[in-house]
This record gives C-alpha cells, structure tokens and sequence, in this order.
C-alpha cells in the first residue's frame, strides 16, 4: 500500500514538520512504510496548495492520505470542501487522520467488501462534520481577533506587526536585480502579497 503523508503548517513561522514523528509511528504500527511527503506552510482555509495538489496529482487508485489532523487537509468552506473531496473521490485517496479513528482501517486492506463499504460511508459522513467543524474553528478565530484589534484600535494600542525592515529591503534589492517572484518567495519564504507591496513601494519610489 502507498502512503502519502501531508504535512501543513499556516505560517513559515511555524514547523510543518512538528508531526512527522507522529505520522511515522502510526504507519510504523500498521507496518506500513510512508513512501512520499508533502509539507508546506499555508493556509487550510485556501483550496489552491501546491503540494496538497501535488500529492493528489501523483497519487495512484487506492493509495492512503496520512495527516496528523482532518484540520491539516481542510478549514475549507462548504463549497471549496465539495470540491476537495471531488477531486479526493477522483483519484480514489483513501484519507487516514490521526484525530479520526474511524479512518484507521482504512490504512489496511483487512476488512471483507461490506465492512469497508460501510466504514468508507461512516468516515465519510465523520471527514464532512470535522472538515465543518474546522472551519468554525477559523471563523470564531479570526472574528475574536478583529475584535481584538478594533478594540486596541479604539483604545489607541494596536500598532499592527512591525516591519521586516531588513527582510523588506533584501526583497527591494532582488527585485531591481531582476529575480522572479517565485524566486523571491524561495529565499525568504514571504507571501506574494508582501511581494507586491513592496514592488509597488518600489515603482513609487522611482
């Protein structure tokens, strides 16, 4: 069996590869070998992921998706969710969460043609409430932060994140060099957002 394991983290401030001990012990115990990783640091709430698409490109009918956490795939809405599963249905990925125990037999191949029918509808129905449940997660935290800083604002305390000032310059200094976006994002690990900022405060400054 071929297991593909995804490995996501939000920010490049944090470790996408904190669980990869974790991923490795439970395909250890099933005696299962993880034959290929995707790790990347990006939102879940976005249905465009590189290596997320990345492993479903190369995955084969009946391979396994291993992740730590069902909030690691998705914190999709309910229309970006549909499409996902879509596109998981397509290539026939068997998904194995680590948060989700029903998954679980999905890593083996022991289970008779009725067994594994009705797990496969049982997990199912348990990938949509988690993948919706992760998403209310997202939701209530980013409505409690706006709050926050409307509050710090209001009081006159928000300053918002201070600049990169010495990483910012580097990007400025690239870009007048001629160096390609994606280049860019290599070396620093920035979003194109904050690329284009500052190539507009570039041009502007011309």
């Amino acid at each position: 069996m071929f297991v593909r394991a995804y490995l996501r983290a939000s920010t490049n401030e944090q470790d996408a590869n904190r669980a990869r001990g974790q991923l490795k012990a439970f395909a250890a115990e099933r005696r299962l070998k993880i034959a290929a990783w995707y790790v990347e640091n990006d939102s879940g709430a976005k249905l465009s992921r590189p290596e997320l698409f990345r492993l479903i490109a190369d995955a084969e009918p009946g391979d396994v998706l291993l992740v730590e956490q069902v909030d690691r795939l998705s914190r999709l809405t309910a229309g970006d969710w549909e499409q996902l599963k879509a596109e998981l249905t397509v290539r026939r990925l068997r998904v194995v969460a680590l948060d989700l125990p029903t998954s679980w037999m999905m890593a083996t191949n022991t289970a008779d043609e009725f067994t594994g029918r009705m797990f496969e509808a049982i997990n199912s129905m348990l990938l949509d409430m988690l993948a919706a449940v992760a998403r209310k997660d997202y939701d209530d935290r980013r409505r409690r932060q706006a709050q926050g800083q409307a509050r710090a604002k209001a009081e006159g305390r928000y300053k918002g994140r201070p600049e990169d000032t010495e990483r910012n310059h580097g990007i400025a200094r690239m870009l007048a060099a001629g160096q390609s976006w994606g280049t860019i994002q290599s070396l620093t690990g920035c979003s194109r957002a904050t690329i284009a900022k500052i190539a507009k405060r570039v041009r502007t400054a011309a």
